[in-house]
C-alpha cells in the first residue's frame, strides 16, 4: 500500500525508510535505521527527483504510481548515483521507458558503469546555472563535486524557492511519519545522527561543501530537501551553521573528547581521573568513549564536535593498540583540522604509543598538541596523579577565557578556614592581566565537602567586574597588625583608576591561578573559582569553590570592632564656628559636611557604603 506525504499542493515525498538495515554503506551501524527520500512534482510536465534504494523499491514504486494516476512521468533527476539513491532507475526506465533522465556528464558515465540500459537515450545533459521549467516550477542545476562524489549536483526550484540538496543536509535515521525537522525534536532525536553522517560520509571534504554553501548563500531558499533525514523548511539556518562549522573544521562546542583503549583497566582509570579533574576545575561539556566498545564513526563525530581531544592508549606488541589506531587513521582520512590535542599513554615495560599517535595526527592542518603526555607504567601512580592535574591544567590553559584552576587537595590547608571571621579582607581578582582588589567584610565558609565559601559584594566595585568576568578570586585575611595604609590601597581608590598593585611587590604574591594575594599583615589566603552567582540589588553573592589555601601567620585575624577602635582614624574635632553638620563613614573613615540631613541615597564616595554607615559627629 501507498504511502506518501504532501509537501505542497503539488510537491510530494514519496520515499520510504528501512528500519533492518545494519550498516548503512556497509560501514555505520545505524541502530536507528535510515530515510531514502524521494520527491515527486505534478507540473505540467511530472518530474521525479531522484529513486531509491532497491531495498525499498516495492512502497517506492507503489507510491510513484499512487500519485501519478496513470499520467506519464517525463523526468527524473539523478542528483547523486551512488546506489542507495539511483538503484531503482533501471526499474523506472522499464516502467517509463519515454522518461528523460537529468544529469551531468559525470552522471552518465558512472550510469554507464552500474547500468546496462541506453543511457543516451534517455540522457537529458546540464551544466551548472541550467534551467528545465515543467509549467509552475523552473529548475536550476548547479554541480556539487565530491560532495561526496564527483557528479554530485543540487537543484533549485526557483518558483517554490526549494533547494533538493542531494546528501547535504542529510541524517541517519528513519522519518517516523514527522517528515519535518519542525515537527521533531531535532537537537534531541537527529543533530547526534546528522554530525555522525555528515562527518563520516561528507567530512573529508570540507573545502567542496564550502564551495556549496557559497552558492547557495546566493539563494533564497524556503526549504532543504535532502535524500536522507528530515526536511528543512523553518529555522533553516540552524542546520546550515552547523555544516558550516563542520566544512570549516570549525569546533562545534568548546569542550573535550577522552577516547581510550584499555586492556585491563589502567588506562581507562587514567583517562577517569582525567575527566574528573576536569570537571572540578569547571569544564561541562566532557564526552568518553572506549574505543574498543564504540564504533569509530562514533568517535570521529565527536572529533569534530569539540575544541579538546584527549588519546589515551595502551603500547600493544610495541604499537598503538589495534582499536586507537584504526580510529585515529580513520580521524586523519576525514581531514580533521583545528584542534587542541593531548595523549595519555601506557606501557609495562615500553610506553611508546603517545609519539605513535601524535605522529599520525602530526600531519593534518592546525593541531595543537599539549606536551604534557601523561606516560603511565601498568597503573597509576602518585607521580601520575601529578602529571594527570598538569595535563588538565595545560588543556584548561588552553581554553579562551576559562582560567579554571584543578582541586588539588593537597594544596589546602584546613587550619586556614578558622582565620575566617566577620573580620575585614582583601579581595583580588584580575581579567586580561588587569589586576585589583577591594576592602570587604562578608566571607562565609559554607560547606566543608567540597570547601567552598561564599563572599557579597557591592556591584559599584571594578573587582565586581572583574570576578564577574573571570570567575575567580583570592581571599586575603588581614591581622590586627594591619596599617590603615592597606585600606586606602584597596578602599579608598578604585581600580578603574588607579593600579592598587603599584609599588606593592614586597607585600603580596600569585597564588597558582594567577592572582595576586596580600602577604603583609595577613594570617591566610583562598583561592576560589566562582560556581554560582545571585543577584542581591546592591550586591551579588558569589559562591565558589576552593583551590588553594596557605596558612600565613598566626597573628590574630582582624575584627571589624578591633579596626574601629584601634586601626581608623579618629575624625578630627569639628570646629566650633562652622555650622555645617559633619559626617563621618564609620567603614572607612571619609569625613562629609552637609548643611543637613545627608540624602537618603547618599554612597560614600570612598568605600561605597550607604547613608545608614555615615556618622553624625558632635
Amino acid at each position: 500500500m501507498h504511502n506518501t506525504r504532501k509537501i505542497n499542493d503539488d510537491v510530494f515525498w514519496i520515499g520510504a525508510n528501512d528500519k533492518r538495515l545494519a550498516l548503512f554503506e556497509s560501514a555505520f551501524p545505524i541502530p536507528n535505521g535510515v530515510s531514502y527520500n524521494s520527491y515527486l512534482v505534478l507540473d505540467e510536465k511530472t518530474i521525479l527527483l531522484d529513486c531509491v534504494d532497491k531495498s525499498v523499491s516495492g512502497v517506492f514504486f507503489e507510491n510513484l504510481c499512487y500519485l501519478l494516476q496513470g499520467r506519464k512521468l517525463d523526468y527524473v533527476v539523478v542528483s547523486h548515483v551512488e546506489p542507495d539513491h539511483c538503484a531503482t532507475l533501471g526499474e523506472l526506465i522499464l516502467r517509463f521507458p519515454d522518461v528523460k533522465v537529468i544529469g551531468n556528464v559525470k552522471t552518465f558515465a558512472m550510469i554507464k558503469q552500474f547500468f546496462n540500459c541506453d543511457a543516451d537515450k534517455h540522457a537529458v545533459i546540464v551544466k551548472d546555472g541550467d534551467e528545465i521549467v515543467t509549467g509552475r516550477h523552473k529548475f536550476v542545476f548547479y554541480t556539487a563535486a565530491m560532495v561526496h562524489w564527483p557528479e554530485v549536483m543540487v537543484t533549485y526550484d526557483a518558483t517554490d524557492k526549494y533547494l533538493y540538496s542531494a546528501d547535504a543536509f542529510g541524517s541517519f535515521g528513519t522519518l517516523n511519519g514527522n517528515i519535518f525537522a519542525d515537527e521533531v525534536d531535532f537537537d534531541r532525536d537527529y543533530l547526534d545522527e546528522a554530525r555522525r553522517y555528515y562527518t563520516n560520509i561528507v567530512g573529508k571534504y570540507g573545502a567542496q561543501v564550502q564551495a556549496i554553501l557559497k552558492k547557495a548563500a546566493n539563494l533564497e531558499i524556503s526549504a532543504l530537501l535532502p535524500l536522507h533525514g528530515p526536511i528543512w523548511r523553518k529555522n533553516i539556518n540552524s542546520i546550515i551553521d552547523k555544516y558550516q562549522k563542520w566544512s570549516s573544521y570549525a569546533p562545534e562546542e568548546e569542550g573535550v573528547l577522552i577516547a581510550y583503549a584499555s586492556v585491563y583497566g589502567n588506562t581507562e582509570n587514567a583517562a577517569n581521573i582525567l575527566a574528573t579533574k576536569l570537571a572540578e576545575a569547571g569544564i561541562k561539556k566532557i564526552a568518553m568513549f572506549d574505543v574498543s566498545v564504540s564504533h569509530p564513526s562514533l568517535v570521529l563525530s565527536q572529533a569534530f564536535r569539540f575544541s579538546h581531544i584527549v588519546f589515551a592508549s595502551t603500547t600493544y606488541n610495541s604499537k598503538i593498540f589495534i582499536n586507537m589506531e584504526t580510529l585515529l587513521h580513520d580521524i586523519a582520512a576525514h581531514n580533521l583540522q583545528n584542534r587542541t590535542v593531548a595523549f595519555i599513554e601506557n606501557g609495562s615495560w615500553a610506553a611508546l604509543s603517545g609519539r605513535q599517535m601524535k605522529e599520525i595526527l602530526s600531519p593534518l592542518k592546525n593541531m595543537t598538541f599539549i606536551e604534557n603526555t601523561v606516560s603511565i607504567k601498568s597503573s597509576v601512580k602518585q607521580n601520575n596523579l601529578t602529571e594527570i592535574e598538569n595535563l588538565a591544567e595545560a588543556i584548561i590553559a588552553s581554553f579562551p577565557k576559562h582560567d579554571a584552576t584543578i582541586v588539588r587537595e593537597n594544596k589546602i590547608e584546613p587550619n586556614a578556614f578558622f582565620k575566617l571571621t566577620y573580620g575585614l579582607f582583601v579581595l583580588t581578582s584580575a581579567q586580561n592581566n588587569k589586576h585589583s582588589g577591594c576592602i570587604i567584610n562578608t566571607v562565609m565558609q559554607i560547606t566543608d565537602q567540597p570547601k567552598q565559601i561564599v563572599i557579597a559584594l557591592n556591584k559599584s566595585n571594578y573587582t565586581h567586574d572583574l570576578i564577574a568576568d573571570s570567575k575567580k578570586f583570592n581571599i586575603s585575611a588581614l591581622t590586627i597588625d594591619s596599617y590603615f595604609d592597606i585600606f586606602k590601597r584597596f578602599g579608598f581608590q578604585s581600580g578603574r583608576d588607579a593600579d592598587k598593585f603599584a609599588d606593592f611587590e614586597d607585600s603580596c604574591k600569585k597564588s597558582e591561578n594567577g592572582l595576586y594575594y596580600i602577604t603583609q599583615n595577613t594570617n591566610a589566603f583562598f583561592s576560589a573559582e566562582v560556581v554560582s552567582a545571585t543577584d542581591y540589588g546592591t550586591h551579588t553573592l558569589f559562591v565558589a569553590l576552593i583551590s588553594e589555601t596557605a596558612v600565613l601567620s598566626n597573628a590574630p585575624s582582624l575584627t571589624y570592632q578591633y579596626y574601629f577602635d584601634n586601626i581608623k582614624p579618629k575624625p578630627a574635632p569639628k570646629p566650633q564656628s562652622s555650622d555645617k553638620k559633619t559626617y563621618v563613614c564609620k567603614i572607612c573613615g571619609y569625613i562629609q559636611e552637609a548643611d543637613g540631613e545627608l540624602p537618603n541615597d547618599y554612597i560614600c564616595p570612598l568605600c561605597k557604603h550607604p547613608k545608614a554607615d555615615m556618622e553624625l559627629q558632635g
